[in-house]
């Protein structure tokens, strides 16, 4: 898996391309618990659940299906607060379905672990990329180690950096667009 650090760039890329008025903050914020929450997984260790169990860590959560279940359950509740009640329930649904299935293709592309079940509910079968460049996130207290630090030094160059990139283009062609419109 990649380091819980590095799941939010997707969500925070994405918000910065399209702007506060197509994602604003709170939406973002969302976003950003929604990617991580497939790792929430890991409380099955506690409990003897195995790491290849359909239950267990990049089982069912790292699921299209469980991707789907979260952005549903966003687009219900979310146009009822505050900050993004004008916002269409199709545009909560997209964003939250894109950035939480964006963890476990995320994790396909890592170097260790057994896969991860993308097709759950239907396939226990797990899935990697055929390229995968991201060592594989130390769990516990290796975590913090230099090999901890090797792993999120990689993140920042294979999941920061694009995703930084694809928000800042977003953001200058917004800006762009905004003064040919301003220009007689």
């Amino acid at each position: 898996m990649a380091t819980i650090f590095s799941h939010p760039a997707v969500p925070i890329g994405i918000a910065l391309a399209l702007g506060q008025k197509k994602i604003p903050r709170a939406l973002a914020v969302m976003g950003c618990f929604a990617c991580c929450a497939a790792d929430l997984d890991v409380i099955g260790f506690p409990f003897g659940i195995p790491y290849g169990s359909q239950f267990g860590h990049r089982g069912f959560t790292h699921s299209i299906f469980m991707a789907a279940m979260i952005a549903l359950l966003c687009a219900w509740r979310l146009p009822k607060e505050k900050d993004t009640k004008d916002l269409p329930p199709k545009r909560i649904f997209a964003y939250i379905f894109a950035v939480a299935l964006s963890h476990p293709l995320i994790d396909m592309t890592t170097d260790g672990g057994k896969g991860i079940a993308l097709l759950w509910p239907f396939s226990a079968q797990c899935f990697f990329w055929p390229w995968r460049p991201l060592p594989v996130s130390p769990i516990g207290k290796s975590f913090f180690s230099p090999y901890g630090l090797h792993v999120f030094l990689s993140e920042l160059c294979m999941i920061w950096l694009p995703c930084l990139a694809l928000g800042g283009a977003g953001w200058l062609a917004r800006r762009a667009l905004a003064a040919r419109k301003e220009t007689p």
